[in-house]
């Protein structure tokens, strides 16, 4: 008579997960998500227009700040 030897499965019941995988996937998001705000985001707005606008606005030499209050 042949010796049968049966093996269990292996325990793959995922609610004996402590979620460290998700709590480092959290982490290295973040990361990224800082790092393009940091990096990624001034680069890409260096090449977004080519030339700077630039106002000039007259400013006077003189300006009138008496204020004189009116009765009603």
């Amino acid at each position: 008579m042949a010796t049968t030897i049966i093996n269990p499965a292996a325990n793959t019941n995922s609610s004996e997960s402590n979620g460290i995988g998700f709590l480092i996937g959290a982490i290295l998001l973040f990361a990224i998500i800082i790092l393009f705000f940091i990096f990624a985001l001034p680069f890409i707005r260096g090449f977004s227009g080519g030339s700077k606008v630039q106002v000039n606005i007259p400013v006077p030499k003189n300006i009138n700040v008496n204020v004189q209050q009116s009765k009603y």
